[in-house]
């Protein structure tokens, strides 16, 4: 066990390693974008991989990385262990004890219902691509999957949560389901730093419809791939796939797929 930096370690100052020291793993979770480890004394840590950092799995002999934070030894003959390694910083470690965790995320998206989904969209004016990336509206929806599922669904990203009408959210619902899921088959979506475990990249990234695509031409319609910056983020989509209608327009479409 050894811990690098001590500052990737929330709260600040908290020893983790000591408590770390000759535990069991009881379960391995995921909510959101944290990996949630529960021990066999109860107490609960979570693990935030941030913009850069992953968790690989490798021999405690071979050479040690740059950028490796956290070693945790695992009990095994081989001689494996964790590694955290996180070149940016934005990820870390979070203890959460034996105290239930009452975090203010919203709920997952491959479980998010129709009608949930319809609900928390109509409670905001913002628009649907910064609405989705908010976590306590939805949990664990990233910049790359809000685009793909918003082009999946065919809904303009500047357009207001609240505007959306019962169609469309029941084609974002369905297309964000289809697109994490595609995801997960291929592994993720390697653009710079993302590796899994075992230090292989994701490929999902070759079947991006419209996500760091700029002035490429839509899958679908062959219309160029449009860059803009929505709260911040960057967003691509198709100008033709995603028209921006207006309100009445939109109320119109609403009826004619009744």
């Amino acid at each position: 066990m050894e811990l690098s930096r001590t500052d990737v370690v929330t709260p600040a100052g908290f020893p983790l390693t000591t408590s770390l020291q000759g535990r069991r793993i009881r379960s391995v979770e995921r909510r959101a974008k944290r990996i949630v480890v529960t021990l066999d004394d109860q107490n609960r840590f979570y693990i935030h991989l941030g913009m850069s950092g992953r968790l690989v799995l490798g021999h405690r002999q071979d050479v040690m990385k740059r950028h490796t934070h956290l070693r945790i030894g695992l009990d095994r003959s081989d001689g494996q262990e964790i590694r955290f390694v996180d070149p940016r910083r934005f990820g870390g470690v979070w203890w959460l004890g034996q105290e239930a965790d009452s975090d203010d995320l919203g709920p997952e998206p491959l479980t998010l219902g129709q009608a949930e989904l319809r609900k928390r969209l109509a409670s905001t004016s913002r628009a649907v691509k910064t609405a989705l990336l908010d976590q306590r509206l939805i949990a664990g929806l990233g910049n790359i999957y809000v685009d793909e599922s918003l082009h999946e669904a065919r809904i303009h990203p500047q357009t207001p949560s609240s505007n959306l009408t019962r169609p469309e959210v029941a084609r974002l619902n369905k297309a964000i389901k289809t697109t994490l899921k595609r995801a997960l088959r291929h592994r993720g979506s390697t653009l710079r730093d993302y590796r899994d475990a075992a230090g292989d990249p994701g490929y999902f990234q070759n079947l991006h419809r419209v996500y760091d695509r700029e002035g490429e031409a839509c899958k679908r319609c062959g219309t160029e791939i449009v860059r803009i910056v929505i709260g911040g983020r960057s967003t691509h989509y198709c100008p033709k796939c995603q028209d921006a209608h207006p309100p009445s327009a939109r109320k119109k479409a609403e009826r004619d797929e009744r």
